[in-house]
């Protein structure tokens, strides 16, 4: 199989593209660069708005690969004939809905014919239907208009459960398996059934989670209904999510080589995203659950303040950082002087472009080998004071910090339990009231405390949790809500560790940063055609089909992972902490790292699309001839949406693992994190910074009090833009926590409580018999049948003699 892309990161690199990466690597976005009077590279901001999905024409482009091109004429050919045999000549958005709803029945019916080839004509033409129609269409518009009504139409008639039995079929196919395991080559051909299959499914699950405020109010009943059906145990006596990982892992095994993972990744995120609802309606979720366990409300919306951050300035590069070196060698020393004391005080200002202290070196070692030369505080220099600017040249700052601080209870108790040692000489353990003895300072600080102390709905899942294995009869039934997440759980629990691996497994394969192993699975099964190009253009469109491919794959991936944590860890925190550990334990915190290892300014700005190919356009338009330029041009983007979504997602997911996990933590500070992060602050994006911020902001203390002097612009971001913990020691590395890590400890003692937490709740067949109710009652216990074997009853009397005659009986022992 041909390699594609020569740049070993797997990104096709043309020549506008070239353009933009520097010599070293280093990970800029130079075009056009504008240099300020430090030689600091300017990045552009990146208009990007973070959302559950993308466009919703986009999300429909991103189901098909280019090499899929010819199909929708095929699909068009095998309606066209079924709709000539039984209606006129008349086009189909000619007909009354009458007349289109006996078509789709009659097309459904053909879905039930035993002869494949018949089935898969009627499938394709169902396809159509679901695409659009868009022969008759003379838009884009219309094309998406006449897609949902199609779409209802379908899942109205029932067309959504004979395709999940289609599919089970297909998934059960062991001809196709077989054949597909002994292929030395599998191409688009060995999945169309299933890719045929998908594709419907695909479109019905996302065309109708779309919210159109002019839908028919009897189109919303039949969206809540699909919802509440997918989400339920209703398709072979389990969610559609829970088939669909079935699908993934049987993919990874080897058993299945030709199913065409990136559908089956996009409709298992759709179905996920549709039944349990996005980024919103988990907000909701937090807040509603929040009022049931009686917590105060939450003290900002993430959603809202995430949107209203600005981004940092990007830090200085190696190569600014050696021009700038350079330059300063050859002014005076009193000019020195003077910049430097300006360098100093600008420290206040993260919003101005980072200074020289900023070095991007990979090895930690070398950090700070330039940055603290131009740390005037490390010379013994005197520093002139600051020059007065009028009030129409200051700076502006943000008015407050944009995050509420927090304290958790352990705080307050640690705080208290330090103070009472130091004043009066003893502790009182977990009393958080008892001020007596203390100094008035310490009484102020313990109500700033308690005034800004959050509960987390965590905190009293795993209270509630610790009453239970405490108080396992008088405990009481614990009351589970049936809700779409909890019958997901309970689906996926039994193989949930096998799932993550397989996730895991496609994304290092479509990670830009992966080698080509001879070991590592296929994923471009769904994308290469029968036969190889044989043009330069043709292996030139099949290189971005390919990255594009991958590109949509790892989008799919960030995004499953990071819903299902997010749900889990709301539903109940034992069930996220269960996903997680798993998460963990099949490396996915270094697989990450490796992921971010790469110049990913190039990878947010990678063109690997090509536009007139994207659907619906390529369906209502007369397509233009490609070219090798026009390839290489790309579109007009500033950045790629679905790249930038991708690396916020895999940012989040590392902050979900490591949060308030030492040891994790410390596996970011062995993997030597830091230089690898340091590089995505590049991209000026804020929502990206942020939590590029707060995974340095978790390892600061760490990373020693050079890295921390050489890199005060990150500090200062730190403190600007990542909520506040008031008694968190995160820049000075005097914390409690500081201490040596015993990563199989922690670990263990977690997996301990998960797993009492679902041998309690959902292993109910090894229940532990001393907490089974006894029957006491002389009556019932004498009158229940038992079976006796029947050599027993034929030794009945010899049994008798020995057990019962021939031994004394002292029946004043019995009545005592």
């Amino acid at each position: 199989m041909m390699e594609v892309g020569g740049n070993g990161g797997g990104l096709p690199v043309n020549n506008k593209q070239r353009a933009m990466i520097p010599n070293k690597g280093r990970g800029e976005f130079t075009r056009n660069p504008r240099k300020d009077s430090e030689g600091l590279s300017e990045s552009p901001d990146l208009e990007f708005e973070y959302s559950d999905t993308d466009k919703w024409a986009a999300e429909l482009s991103e189901l098909y690969s280019y090499t899929e091109g010819p199909e929708f004429t095929l699909n068009r050919k095998c309606f066209e004939e079924e709709f000539r045999a039984h209606v006129s000549d008349r086009k189909w958005t000619e007909l009354d809905a009458a007349q289109h709803r006996a078509h789709a029945m009659r097309l459904l019916d053909g879905l039930e014919v035993i002869a494949r080839e018949k089935r898969l004509k009627v499938a394709r033409a169902i396809l159509y239907m679901a695409q659009g129609t868009f022969a008759e269409c003379g838009s884009e518009a219309e094309v998406q208009h006449w897609m949902r009504y199609n779409i209802f139409l379908l899942l109205d008639v029932g067309t959504f459960s004979a395709l999940v039995e289609l599919l089970n079929m297909e998934i059960d196919n062991s001809a196709a398996c077989s054949s597909a395991v002994r292929k030395p080559a599998i191409s688009l051909a060995d999945s169309t059934d299933l890719r045929v299959l998908l594709n419907i499914m695909y479109l019905m699950v996302e065309t109708i989670q779309q919210d159109e405020p002019a839908d028919k109010p009897e189109w919303k009943v039949i969206k809540e209904t699909f919802r509440a059906e997918l989400g339920s145990p209703l398709f072979n006596n389990e969610p559609i999510s829970v088939m669909l990982f079935g699908m993934v892992t049987k993919f990874c095994s080897g058993h299945a080589p030709h199913f065409p993972m990136k559908k089956v990744l996009l409709l298992l995120w759709k179905s996920i995203l549709f039944t349990l609802g996005g980024f919103e309606q988990l907000q909701n979720i937090k807040v509603r659950k929040r009022e049931e366990l009686g917590l105060p409300p939450l003290p900002e919306d993430s959603i809202r303040v995430i949107r209203s951050m600005r981004a940092a300035s990007p830090p200085a590069s190696a190569s600014d950082l050696i021009e700038q070196q350079q330059k300063r060698a050859r002014r005076e020393h009193k000019a020195l002087i003077k910049q430097d004391n300006l360098d100093a005080f600008n420290e206040k200002d993260p919003y101005k472009a980072d200074d020289s202290r900023e070095d991007e070196d990979d090895n930690d070692d070398n950090d700070n080998s330039i940055e603290a030369e131009t740390f005037p505080l490390e010379r013994d220099e005197v520093m002139p004071p600051p020059i007065p600017h009028p009030p129409s040249e200051r700076v502006s700052f943000p008015k407050g910090l944009p995050w509420a601080p927090k304290v958790r209870e352990k705080d307050i108790e640690n705080f208290l339990e330090s103070s009472r040692s130091k004043f009066i000489g003893y502790t009182l353990g977990s009393d958080t009231d008892t001020v007596v003895g203390l100094p008035r300072p310490i009484h102020e600080s313990i109500k700033t405390l308690k005034l800004h102390k959050y509960v987390s709905i965590a905190e009293i899942q795993v209270a509630k949790e610790e009453e239970f294995q405490k108080t396992p009869l008088s405990g009481g039934e614990e009351d589970v809500e049936m809700c779409a997440i909890e019958l997901l759980y309970q689906g996926i629990l039994p193989s949930l560790p096998q799932y993550m691996i397989a996730l895991l497994k496609i994304l290092l394969a479509a990670a830009p940063t992966s080698k080509a192993k001879t070991d590592s699975i296929n994923i471009l099964a769904d994308v290469l055609p029968e036969e190889m190009p044989t043009t330069v253009l043709q292996s030139m469109k099949l290189g971005v089909d390919v990255n594009r491919h991958k590109e949509i794959i790892v989008k799919a991936i960030s995004a499953i992972l990071l819903l299902l944590l997010k749900h889990f860890k709301l539903n109940h925190i034992y069930q996220f902490e269960y996903m997680a550990q798993h998460l963990v334990f099949a490396n996915c915190i270094p697989l990450i790292l490796k992921f971010f290892n790469q110049n990913i300014m190039s990878y947010i700005t990678a063109k690997n699309s090509i536009s007139v190919l994207d659907f619906p356009y390529c369906v209502v338009h007369e397509l233009p001839e490609l070219t090798a330029e026009s390839l290489e041009a790309g579109d007009n983007n500033q950045f790629c949406w679905r790249n930038l979504f991708s690396c916020i997602n895999l940012l989040r997911i590392l902050n979900k693992l490591t949060k308030w996990k030492h040891s994790r933590t410390m596996m970011l500070v062995v993997f030597k994190s830091a230089p690898i992060l340091k590089r995505a602050l590049k991209v000026k994006q804020a929502m990206m910074q942020l939590y590029v911020l707060k995974l340095l902001k978790v390892q600061t203390k760490y990373l020693g009090r050079q890295w921390r002097k050489s890199n005060m612009k990150t500090m200062s971001a730190i403190y600007q833009k990542v909520r506040h913990r008031l008694n968190d020691d995160w820049a000075y590395g005097n914390d409690l926590d500081a201490r040596p890590w015993d990563f199989q400890a922690e670990e263990c003692a977690l997996r301990a409580n998960i797993e009492r937490f679902n041998s309690r709740r959902y292993d109910k067949s090894h229940s532990n018999p001393d907490f089974l109710p006894v029957d006491n009652c002389l009556q019932s216990v004498l009158g229940q049948r038992v079976d006796l074997p029947e050599d027993f009853q034929m030794n009945y009397d010899l049994w008798l003699e020995r057990e019962v005659f021939s031994k004394p009986i002292s029946w004043e022992e019995l009545l005592q």
